[in-house]
């Protein structure tokens, strides 16, 4: 299972996130600082520390954590290909804010020891994206081992799961509340769904990202042809497009039910060997032409 096309075609937000946040965590982690640098109400409210509400959130407090939190970012950059650069910006910045202030309450409501320094890192971002991973990404293939059934997002969650109990409570809490940011998102509170960012903001970390192997964009097609049409090659030839299966009903139902034009869908399973998530990478990129 995969998020779309490899590397970080039009996703820059992501881009910028997972460099920034690489960035961050080996400074801080030469420096042997990362496992201090979490959310605590005393740093923020009483001795107004205010930089950490900032550098908590780009820098991971151990080198696992990292790898698990950038693999689960890259996937998740599905999310700004499907609703745009600007309008992730805006998810981006609600889900780590809703998540912060969370997280901060937490602290003083449940007034634990144990908790009065929470782990650092995305989760706030990387927790809320799993509310619409669950509800709008399909699962494609199921199977079984021993007594037990998984899917193809089962990997994405044991990922999750993972980074969730990675310091037990010091990043469950922020898990959690990530979950519950992704949440007030998804019920579009104070309307937050149809906000945007001026252009500018969102542009700015196109060119402030730095390119990534695999994430140079393959000039757009016309706007005249799907983005899934085979390309061709020289002397005008198609290339040869091996013999496909016709794709499940069921796989092309649950594309149309996403609000995909049936023939749109079809083509699209042909195209991607009847692999839904490829196909619905491939409908969204079509989209964004």
């Amino acid at each position: 299972m995969n998020g779309g096309p490899s590397g970080f075609n039009n996703a820059p937000i992501t881009r910028a996130f997972v460099i920034t946040c690489c960035l961050f965590t080996i400074l801080f982690g030469i420096q042997g600082r990362s496992n201090k640098l979490g959310l605590s109400y005393q740093d923020i409210w009483k001795k107004l520390q205010l930089w950490k509400l900032i550098v908590s959130v780009f820098t991971f407090s151990s080198t696992p954590e990292l790898m698990f939190g950038a693999y689960l970012l890259y996937y998740f950059r599905v999310f700004e290909r499907q609703i745009g650069s600007n309008k992730y910006s805006v998810f981006v910045s609600f889900s780590l804010i809703m998540s912060s202030l969370l997280q901060l309450f937490g602290q003083t409501f449940f007034n634990d020891p144990a908790l009065s320094l929470l782990t650092s890192g995305p989760y706030g971002l990387i927790f809320s994206s799993f509310v619409p991973f669950y509800f709008d990404i399909p699962v494609s293939t199921r199977f079984r081992v021993s007594t037990l059934s998984f899917s193809d997002k089962s990997f994405i969650y044991l990922a999750g799961l993972q980074l969730l109990f990675s310091s037990w409570k010091r990043s469950l809490i922020p898990g959690l509340c990530g979950i519950l940011a992704g949440t007030l998102y998804r019920l579009n509170v104070l309307g937050i769904r149809r906000h945007k960012f001026p252009e500018f903001i969102a542009s700015f970390f196109s060119r402030l990202s730095f390119p990534s192997v695999g994430s140079t964009s393959p000039a757009p097609p016309p706007r005249n042809r799907p983005s899934f049409a085979p390309r061709q090659v020289e002397g005008n030839y198609r290339a040869p497009v091996p013999s496909v299966p016709e794709p499940p009903e069921d796989f092309i139902e649950t594309l149309v039910s996403m609000g995909f034009d049936r023939n749109s869908a079809r083509q699209a399973l042909v195209h991607a060997r009847n692999d839904i998530n490829a196909a619905t990478n491939i409908l969204l990129e079509s989209q964004a032409h």
